[in-house]
């Protein structure tokens, strides 16, 4: 039996490559709006493009932030992605306005002290040995990123009780986060060919399917 997954629709854009990534990987998933859906679901994906404030601002008019997070405190998985993954930090960081997140995660997103921004294609990861959702997949593979804000502080995140997987972009930032039912990156899994599928393929055999 496939596991049931929605991609969380709260007008954030690349719904459409998420639905089909996650579908070539073996689930049976739909994008939705559906906040009974998406608490119900197997497993769920925050996806996310664009500025963090808007993002906010979709899951507020929404009002996914409790399903989300009630989720996660249940033990129901929950997959961020891109901005996705920021949001479920306490606070973001642009442009000198700091809007508040879901504070899932401790810590904040913030513009990234590189000297060439937006960090776009294709890096490596440095994931910890312990990691379910890179397991398989060498130091050598390679994910596909395109973003100017992240979440920096690494020792901050691995002090909580989280497996952190970092990245470097002229400095090392927070590239993927496992902790409990909640799991994240920062980089684009359906736009990360077969390293990407890999992962999503590890992160669907985490579901409890109820079969």
């Amino acid at each position: 039996m496939s596991a049931d997954v929605v991609v969380l629709d709260y007008g954030s854009g690349n719904l459409r490559s998420a639905e089909r990534a996650l579908a070539a990987a073996g689930a049976d998933v739909r994008v939705t709006d559906d906040l009974a859906a998406a608490a119900a679901a197997d497993g769920l994906v925050v996806p996310g493009v664009g500025a963090y404030a808007a993002c906010m601002a979709g899951i507020e008019a929404l009002g996914a932030g409790p399903v989300i997070a009630e989720r996660v405190a249940a033990g129901r998985p929950v997959l961020g992605i891109c901005v996705g993954m920021q949001v479920l930090f306490e606070h973001g960081d642009e442009h000198g306005v700091v809007t508040k997140g879901l504070g899932l995660l401790p810590g904040g997103v913030t513009r990234l002290a590189a000297t060439r921004l937006p960090h776009m294609g294709w890096n490596t990861v440095r994931a910890p040995r312990e990691s379910v959702l890179f397991a398989g997949l060498g130091p050598q593979s390679r994910f596909y990123f395109v973003h100017s804000y992240a979440m920096g502080d690494p020792a901050a995140l691995s002090a909580a009780g989280a497996l952190v997987t970092t990245a470097h972009h002229d400095t090392d930032f927070v590239a993927a986060v496992e902790r409990g039912a909640l799991s994240a990156a920062q980089f684009h899994p359906e736009k990360s060919a077969d390293t990407g599928a890999a992962l999503l393929r590890n992160w669907l055999a985490t579901l409890s399917t109820g079969d």
